[in-house]
């Protein structure tokens, strides 16, 4: 029996460091390119790698969001 990559759950930890991955390698893209992968994923009936990558996104917002002592306008 194999498990494919989105039957696994990661942790908190590896969460933070795909969404910090993806910055990385996108940029301000980061967050429309983990989108385009959840909507993917979700179109391809991978209901826990949609879950997964929601997840990544929710992250990488957070991370690109404002910073504590920034304020929004």
């Amino acid at each position: 029996m194999s498990i494919t990559p989105s039957k696994l759950s990661l942790s908190d930890w590896e969460l933070w460091a795909c969404a910090k991955q993806q910055i990385d390698q996108h940029a301000e893209a980061a967050q429309e390119m983990a989108a385009i992968r959840a909507d993917e994923l979700l179109a391809s009936g991978d209901l826990a790698g949609h879950r997964t990558w929601l997840l990544i996104l929710s992250r990488i917002r957070e991370l690109q969001g404002p910073r504590p002592d920034e304020t929004r306008h």
